[in-house]
């Protein structure tokens, strides 16, 4: 090979890399959203471990959430349940980006 073919495959080579790094990078720092009935599947697979339930809901669209320095949008559901013959309701938070639950407290 002569000097300008491989700098050639070089420039290539490099420009491929940068542009497969760039790719990456962006589709890491710009991830869709996890739609709300997913994270509702999920939360409601948990709470079947522990029994049955009778009913769960969730808010359908997203609202922003800021817990002191942390800034997010988050998805309201909930799930309903008999526990020693009462029923008993539970609210839960969860990240609309991650599908991870922030909070789950009994009402």
């Amino acid at each position: 090979m002569s000097k300008k073919e491989t700098f050639t495959t070089q420039l290539v080579i490099g420009f491929l890399g940068i542009a497969t790094g760039s790719l990456i990078s962006w589709s890491l720092f710009h991830q869709r959203n996890i739609s709300a009935n997913t994270i509702l599947e999920k939360v409601r697979k948990a709470f079947l471990k522990e029994g049955p339930i009778e009913g769960s809901w969730i808010e359908m669209k997203q609202v922003p959430l800021q817990k002191f320095a942390v800034k997010t949008t988050v998805y309201y559901g909930g799930i309903t349940r008999y526990e020693d013959g009462n029923l008993i309701q539970y609210e839960f938070l969860a990240d609309a980006k991650t599908g991870t639950v922030i909070d789950i407290y009994r009402l």
